[in-house]
């Protein structure tokens, strides 16, 4: 089973978390008599190459008496007895099937070495359980996989045979010692994932640790298209070896992470030190024409990773140190990774964060954490990215956003109008979008979208997509459930705007989540009034149906629909399919329809429903979806799907007072009343079961 490279929250209870080892992937096969077998992901076997964990599995299976498959990773060990990366492993490799388990090691800090049977230079880090006898794990979650795992591998006595590290539930602490320890990453992996033989799926992911540090400018390369100001900065770090002491070598170029205030201010710091020649000592080769500056700015600057030339992988500007001397950088080791955060590193026109809020304990339901792979948005980045958007569609030409942390996208025609009504552009339904991202995104995150696009806004003729076969870098599809093709996954601010360029007005995602797609984590009412039907009528309804929730105790958080209707969403536990919330939703609509006969109905045919309020329960549907909380909507009054409080569904209210110019302030006043459905356990089934019993006695 294959990880994907896939974002995910560096909290949450319905993950695990384990290091991403840097080594070689290994299939661990005992047959029944103890003989042992290690196979590669590719199929190829690596028994031989690495005699000392064969022969170490054929001393601790020498009792068994039934067969064994194991999935884990041969790895190299440093002096001291810890996991190191591949390039160790590779030295290794190149010995063959020499049993180098007794080799002479380097003397460990403070003591005598340890006698050589205990300093292996290779082990194997096991982290699954395939097979145990007749009994195949591998349609078993992963949390019983491990379970038996550690009953059964716990205790090799043997520094040759490892089981992984793994921690549940909150892996911050893992991801702070994989930063310290300069590790590749780390796997996050779904507690309740089955072992998918050769799939690459999201149920496992990949998080690559990104590092940091300071670096010399050395010129900055002409802009191309729209872009103002520079292109890229070439950067470099001065040599520490004998060779090339004090000289600057060039690292790379960086042209991400820049907003066009911070464009403007760095180009005005390199006008005033333009000198003729390069100040690297080899010139380096540019796209674009470029230009050369005295070695004397500091940029920080993350990135993945260091090529084998010398030269950065992803490189993002974070902005200038004034408190580093230019001729005292040198490039840091690998393993010394730096810990600062973007924030140390401000940019004189960007105000100090504010401080973190405690964190909030997680629920088993709702909406996931947003992912922590994506650096949130600030106040600072959102009115950033909104005076651009201004400024390109008040000069009514296309661009390219600059977008927080790093990253780029395309924009075109902000000033087409899409609410001829209002005169509310698609540069409006941008600005709508970036001030509700913070609202909108966890409301999304993980799940599939259903984009149904407005080329020519509301006044023209839609349609819609579920597939996205081709997609920018950085915009996150999965293949969801009976799909052929990747659909595009919410959660990010990149995918917001993305759909929002592809004018997809509204955000419809799925009741589940990509990881699990045949599970629900709510179940939906919609109430949809018939031509003519006061929206009054709509609120009666709404409180009929609270009414029978709360003698089920069941939580319910209700939301206008954006256009004439309401929506009001029950949370499921974990594991629920979506056949038992949409039996839920009608043995609750029957009872409301029993008792309100006029008001209410659950007739699917329009000419059988009167002038009565439809309960839809038919969303409930794996791949049906509704618009999600906060998102944009196109009816004639350009409607935002706004969470309501039950006191104003007692009250009353307007429903077309929520509009994309309207709502961003509501949302700031009131708070995020959608993350209710993350404070529920979700309805007892078991009480709708016994109510389903009664109703057919």
């Amino acid at each position: 089973m294959l990880a994907s490279l896939t974002d995910a929250p560096l909290a949450d209870p319905q993950f695990v978390y384990e290091p991403k080892y840097d080594g070689i992937r290994a299939i661990v096969e005992i047959a029944a008599k103890g003989q042992v077998r290690l196979w590669s992901r590719l199929g190829n076997e690596k028994t031989r190459q690495f005699p000392e964990i064969t022969r170490a599995f054929e001393a601790w299976a020498r009792r068994r008496t039934s067969p064994l498959v194991l999935d884990g990773e041969i790895v190299a060990l440093d002096a001291e007895g810890k996991p190191t990366g591949f390039q160790q492993l590779q030295g290794r490799i190149n010995l063959g099937g020499v049993d180098v388990s007794g080799a002479k090691r380097q003397k460990p800090p403070g003591g005598s070495p340890a006698p050589a049977t205990d300093r292996p230079t290779v082990a194997i880090l096991v982290f699954d359980l395939l097979r145990d006898g007749a009994t195949d794990y591998r349609d078993r979650p992963l949390t019983e996989r491990r379970a038996a795992l550690e009953r059964l591998f716990a205790r090799t006595k043997s520094p040759v045979l490892r089981i992984s590290t793994q921690v549940r539930g909150d892996g911050r602490a893992l991801y702070d010692e994989a930063m310290a320890s300069g590790w590749e990453g780390l796997i996050a992996k779904h507690a309740s994932s089955l072992y998918k033989s050769g799939k690459r799926t999201p149920d496992w992911r990949k998080m690559k640790i990104v590092h940091e540090q300071e670096f010399v400018i050395g010129g900055w390369t002409e802009p191309r298209q729209s872009r103002g100001y520079f292109g890229a900065l070439l950067i470099g770090v001065h040599g520490a070896d004998a060779s090339n002491r004090g000289k600057l070598i060039y690292a790379g170029h960086i042209g991400t992470g820049f907003n066009e205030r911070e464009l403007a201010r760095v180009k005005a710091l390199l006008d005033q030190r333009e000198i003729a020649s390069s100040p690297f000592v080899e010139t380096p080769k540019a796209n674009e024409r470029p230009h050369w500056v005295k070695p004397e700015l500091v940029a920080q600057v993350k990135f993945t990773e260091w090529t084998t030339d010398g030269k950065l992988r992803h490189p993002v500007y974070l902005g200038l140190r004034d408190d580093k001397k230019a001729k005292d950088v040198t490039r840091e080791k690998d393993t010394n990774v730096v810990r600062r955060s973007a924030s140390d590193v401000r940019r004189p026109d960007v105000a100090p964060p504010a401080k973190k809020a405690k964190r909030t304990k997680r629920m088993t339901s709702g909406e996931p954490a947003p992912s922590n792979t994506e650096r949130r948005a600030s106040k600072a980045d959102l009115s950033d990215l909104l005076a651009q958007l201004t400024t390109l569609e008040s000069a009514r030409r296309d661009g390219v956003l600059t977008l927080p942390g790093g990253g780029e996208l395309a924009v075109t025609n902000l000033h087409k109008v899409f609410w001829p009504k209002q005169k509310l552009t698609k540069g409006d339904l941008f600005r709508y979008y970036v001030r509700a991202s913070p609202y909108l995104l966890p409301a999304i995150a993980d799940r599939a979208l259903v984009m149904k696009r407005f080329p020519n806004g509301v006044a023209g003729p839609p349609f819609y997509q579920h597939r996205a076969p081709d997609v920018p870098a950085g915009i996150r599809t999965a293949v969801v459930g009976d799909e052929q093709r990747p659909q595009i996954v919410g959660g990010e601010l990149k995918t917001l705007l993305y759909t929002t360029q592809l004018a997809a007005i509204s955000q419809d995602p799925w009741f589940s989540r990509v990881e699990h797609p045949e599970f629900a984590d709510f179940a939906a009412f919609d109430l949809d009034p018939a031509e003519g039907v006061p929206f009054e009528n709509v609120l009666q309804v709404a409180r009929s149906i609270r009414d029978e929730l709360d003698a089920l105790n069941a939580d319910a958080v209700p939301k206008t629909s954006g256009a004439d209707g309401l929506h009001i969403y029950v949370p499921m536990p974990p594991g629920t399919p979506y056949d038992a919330g949409l039996l839920f939703c009608q043995i609750v609509a029957a009872l409301v329809v029993q008792k309100r006969p006029k008001l209410a109905t659950t007739e699917r045919a329009v000419k059988a429903r009167g002038a009565r309020v439809y309960i839809d329960c038919l969303q409930n549907i794996m791949g049906k979806t509704l618009a999600g909380a906060y998102s944009a909507r196109a009816s004639d009054y350009a409607g935002v799907s706004t969470p309501v409080t039950w006191q104003e569904i007692d009250e009353g209210f307007d429903r077309q007072a929520f509009t994309i110019a309207t709502a961003p302030e509501r949302f700031e006043r009131v708070g995020d009343l959608w993350a209710a459905l993350r404070k529920s356990k979700g309805v007892n089934l078991e009480k709708v079961a016994k109510l389903h019993q009664k109703l057919n006695a």
